[in-house]
C-alpha cells in the first residue's frame, strides 16, 4: 500500500527531531506578528487623538473607520493569501511607521500646546546689580554691603525681593532709599552705594538715561515674584466659539534666553494689535496701536502707577501685560481678557524655520540702526528671511508715516507668516516649528479653548473676514510717567481716528458686518 503524505497545511508543525518550526510557521508568526503590531499603533493613533481633543466626533469617526479599514487590508493579506505575503508584510510596515510618527507629532503638538497655554500670571524678576568690576560674583559674596532701593514703584516686588535677600544672607542688610531706579543707578554708579535691588524690566528706562548702564553693572542675583493676573477670562472650554472675544497680541523687544542679561527682562512691547474676534460671525478685526502713543496708563489701581499717569504704550509693558491689556482697553472701550506674547526670537527663528516669507511693502525705503539690520525694502513683494522680517517690522524713522505706518508693516508680515504655516510643504518643518513656538509663544488663552476653536473651525468650516485698521496721530515730544527727566518722541493719539476704531469694534462685537468702507486702511 503505497505511504500517504500529510496535506501540505500541516507542515507548520513543530519539527520532533529539530525542535524548530517549518518555514510556514515562521511566516504566521510573523504574519500575527505585523497585525497585532498594527492594531496597537492604530489604538495608540487614536488615543492621542482623543487626547488632543480638536477634532470633531465625525472626523474621529472617519479617522477610526480608516484604521480599520487600513488593518482589514494587513489581515486579508496576512490570513487569505499565497504564498509568504512579503508584500502585505511591506504594507503593513509602513502603516506602522505612519503611525509612529504621526502618534509621536500629535502626542508633541498636545504638549506645545500645554508650554505655551500655561500663562495666567506674570514673573516679576528683581535682581541684585554691583558694579562690573566688583569683586563680589554672588549675592553672599555682598554680605555687608549697602543696598540702594525705591518703593516709590513695584513697592510689593521690592519688598518681596529685600525679604528674600535677607533670608539668603540670614541678616538683615543696610539700606538706602531712592525715588526712581535711574536715582538707584546713578548711586551705584557713583560709589554712594555698593549694590542696588530693582526690577530688571526696568532696565530700559535705566538705559534711557544711563548710556552702556548693562555693560557697567553685573547681575549677582535674581528673585523672581510670581503673581497670578486676574483677567476676568471665562474658564469655559467652548468660551470662544459662542460670544465675541478680544485678544492682545503684543511684542517684546527681548532676545533671547540668557538670565545673566540684564536687559533680558525689559518687556516694553513693540507690537501693540488687538484682535475682535465674533465666532459666530466668522469676523476678526486686528487694530494695531503705535508702541509710541501717548496714553493714561491703566490697571491695577493698587499698582506701581497712579490711574491714568500720562506715558507711551510701549512702556505698559514694562509693568506687566496686565497693564497693557487694561490701558488699550480703556483706549477703546472694550474688554480684553486674553494674550499673546511673542518676542523678538521668537519672529527672527520662526520666520527662519518658514524658509522665509514674501511680504508685500506698500513703500520703498531702507532700514537703519534702529531696526538691528541695514537692507533695502522695495515697494511690492519682498522675500526676507528671520531677521530681515524683524528690521521690516522695527524701522520707523526711515518711513513717511513713523510709527503709524511700522503697525501697518507688522501686520503684512504676520499675514505672512500665516499663508506660510498654513502651506501643506509645512508639515515637513512640522517639528521644528513645535519646538520654536513653545520657547517663545505664550498666552493665557486655555489648552481647552484652543481646543475647542480648532474643533468648531473643523466642524463649521467657516470662512472667516479679516480687516485691519491702524491708530494714528501725529508726532510730538513729551514727558512720560516712566521717564521725568526729559521729553521724549510721542504720537498724540488722534482721537476721531480712536473713536472711530470704537465704533468698528462695536459693529464686530454685535454681529454687524463690516463692509470695505467703513475699513480705516
Amino acid at each position: 500500500m503505497a505511504k500517504m503524505h500529510r496535506p501540505a497545511e500541516t507542515a507548520g508543525r513543530k519539527n520532533k527531531n529539530t525542535g524548530k518550526y517549518s518555514r510556514r510557521s515562521r511566516q504566521n508568526r510573523s504574519g500575527t506578528f505585523f497585525l497585532v503590531l498594527q492594531a496597537l499603533f492604530s489604538v495608540a493613533f487614536m488615543g492621542v487623538l482623543l487626547l488632543l481633543n480638536m477634532l470633531p466626533f465625525n472626523y474621529l469617526a472617519l479617522a477610526a473607520a480608516v484604521l480599520f479599514f487600513l488593518w482589514c487590508i494587513t489581515f486579508t493579506t496576512q490570513a487569505v493569501r499565497r504564498g509568504r505575503g512579503i508584500p502585505g508584510k511591506f504594507y503593513s510596515f509602513l502603516i506602522i511607521c505612519v503611525l509612529g510618527i504621526g502618534t509621536f507629532y500629535i502626542g508633541k503638538a498636545n504638549n506645545m500646546l500645554a508650554a505655551i497655554t500655561n500663562g495666567g500670571f506674570k514673573v516679576d524678576s528683581m535682581v541684585v546689580a554691583v558694579l562690573a568690576d566688583d569683586p563680589a560674583e554672588t549675592l553672599e559674596d555682598a554680605a555687608g554691603y549697602t543696598f540702594g532701593v525705591q518703593f516709590e514703584t513695584g513697592a510689593e516686588n521690592m519688598q518681596a525681593a529685600v525679604t528674600d535677600v535677607q533670608e539668603q544672607l540670614d541678616s538683615d542688610i543696610s539700606m538706602t532709599e531712592y525715588d526712581s531706579v535711574q536715582e538707584q543707578a546713578e548711586a551705584l554708579l557713583s560709589g554712594d552705594v555698593e549694590a542696588i535691588i530693582y526690577n530688571a524690566a526696568n532696565t530700559s528706562l535705566i538705559e534711557s538715561e544711563i548710556q552702556d548702564y548693562s555693560s557697567q553693572i553685573k547681575i549677582i542675583s535674581r528673585h523672581e515674584v510670581r503673581t497670578e493676573l486676574n483677567l476676568g477670562g471665562s474658564a469655559a472650554d467652548d468660551s470662544l466659539t459662542k460670544e465675541p472675544f478680544t485678544v492682545y497680541i503684543s511684542g517684546v523687544d527681548n532676545y533671547g534666553d540668557d538670565r545673566d542679561d540684564p536687559s533680558r527682562d525689559s518687556v516694553r512691547s513693540d507690537v501693540n494689535i488687538i484682535a475682535v474676534v465674533n465666532p459666530t460671525t466668522y469676523q476678526i478685526l486686528l487694530v494695531t496701536t503705535p508702541r509710541d502713543y501717548f496714553v493714561p496708563l491703566y490697571g491695577d489701581p493698587d499698582y506701581i502707577y497712579p490711574q491714568g499717569s500720562l506715558d507711551k504704550l510701549t512702556h505698559a509693558g514694562t509693568y506687566g501685560i496686565d497693564a497693557s491689556m487694561e490701558t488699550l482697553g480703556s483706549l477703546y472701550e472694550t474688554d480684553i481678557n486674553y494674550y499673546v506674547r511673542l518676542n523678538f526670537s521668537a519672529l527672527i527663528d520662526i520666520v527662519d524655520i518658514l524658509g522665509g516669507v514674501d511680504v508685500y511693502s506698500e513703500y520703498e525705503f531702507s532700514t537703519g540702526w534702529e531696526s538691528g539690520h541695514e537692507m533695502d525694502v522695495k515697494q511690492g513683494w519682498n522675500s526676507f528671511n528671520g531677521q530681515e522680517a524683524l528690521a521690516f517690522c522695527r524701522e520707523r524713522k526711515n518711513l513717511v508715516d513713523g510709527d503709524n505706518q511700522r503697525g501697518k508693516n507688522q501686520q503684512a508680515v504676520i499675514t505672512a507668516m500665516l499663508k506660510k504655516v498654513l502651506s501643506p510643504t509645512m508639515l515637513l518643518k512640522a517639528n521644528s516649528i513645535i519646538n520654536q513656538v513653545s520657547q517663545d509663544i505664550e498666552t493665557n488663552i486655555t489648552q481647552g479653548q484652543i481646543n475647542s476653536l480648532v474643533r468648531y473651525q473643523l466642524k463649521t468650516g467657516a470662512k472667516w473676514s479679516i480687516q485691519s485698521v491702524a491708530a494714528s496721530g501725529s508726532d510730538g515730544y513729551d514727558y512720560c510717567y516712566s521717564d521725568m527727566y526729559e521729553e521724549l518722541y510721542v504720537i498724540y493719539p488722534d482721537y476721531d481716528v480712536v473713536n472711530s476704531i470704537i465704533d468698528l469694534t462695536n459693529l464686530v462685537e454685535n454681529g454687524n458686518m463690516l463692509t470695505d468702507g467703513e475699513n480705516l486702511n
